[in-house]
């Protein structure tokens, strides 16, 4: 199983867990290749919920918070149009800074896919992020770049 790499994802609970790494059957997977191609293969199925679309097999998971993880974020100019999220699937895309929510134990979230889903930051991704908050009132904070004023709101 694990150990030899492969997984037959029918066969398996396959689980996105809250910590961005995927799970088979309890156990971590560890083969990083195939954590890649399963987080460049999650669909949301038309019922609800989320499967796994891997040529022509289907498998339902289990997504413990979001399927989305922001592992990176990159700053290419002084702008909100400037800043590029790097996502768990392989994608990059520029940050809706106006959708940046704070979630449960101070989790960062923003909205991507063209606001269909939302993504949580790693801590590292959200301390890439960080030097561009400010707080505007206390208590309250918002991402301020190039002069706009993006208030965080929370869940």
């Amino acid at each position: 199983m694990a150990i030899a790499g492969f997984y037959a994802i029918e066969s398996s609970r396959i689980v996105f867990g809250r910590d961005g790494e995927w799970y088979s059957d309890g156990q971590r997977i560890e083969n990083r290749r195939i954590a890649d191609l399963f987080a460049r293969s999650v669909r949301r199925r038309d019922g609800g919920g989320y499967e796994l679309r891997i040529a022509d097999e289907r498998a339902a998971i289990e997504v413990e918070d979001t399927p989305y993880v922001v592992r990176g974020v990159r700053v290419r100019a002084e702008g909100a149009d400037g800043v590029e999220v790097e996502l768990n699937d392989g994608s990059a895309e520029p940050l809706d800074a106006d959708s940046l929510v704070i979630g449960a134990g101070d989790v960062l979230y923003c909205a991507v896919k063209g606001g269909a889903e939302a993504a949580r930051f790693t801590r590292a991704a959200y301390h890439q992020l960080a030097a561009f908050f400010r707080e505007i009132e206390p208590g309250r904070f918002a991402l301020v770049l190039a002069g706009r004023v993006h208030a965080i709101a929370s869940r």
